[in-house]
């Protein structure tokens, strides 16, 4: 059974940093879509980024506003796919989920990361100004 463990959660004040990671386990790492998205109070949940694999091939992709803050990354030998926020904004906190699916097809820019197959329990991110 396909497992992900987030982590990495807390609360920083704006323009701070926190790391996210996410560990997979029962997955394959040949073929896989695996992301981040995320929930806010009273708002919709939105995809964050997302990293894709297929063969030698592989494709990130962001949220148009995060571009160049969040960076995302995956350790084949750790199973952890990894989120780096950086520069922190007020409005970025909310429930962070990782997710993933055996299609990679589904890692595009359209980031569809909440509709994956998997996904992990939520990590809260609380950011003060």
């Amino acid at each position: 059974e396909v497992q992900l463990q987030a982590s990495g959660g807390g609360s920083v004040q704006a323009g701070g940093s926190l790391t996210l990671s996410c560990a997979v386990s029962e997955f394959t790492l040949d073929e896989y879509a695996i992301g981040w998205f995320r929930q806010a109070p009273g708002k919709e949940r939105e995809g964050v980024s997302c990293i894709s694999r297929s063969g030698s091939f592989g494709n990130t992709f962001y949220k148009d506003s995060l571009k160049g803050r969040f960076i995302i990354s995956v350790d084949d030998a750790k199973s952890t796919v990894t989120l780096q926020m950086n520069n922190l904004k007020p409005e970025d906190t909310a429930v962070y989920y990782c997710a993933g699916d055996g299609e990679s097809w589904l890692c595009s820019s359209e980031l569809r990361v909440p509709e994956y197959d998997y996904r992990g329990q939520g990590t809260q991110v609380t950011v003060s100004s």
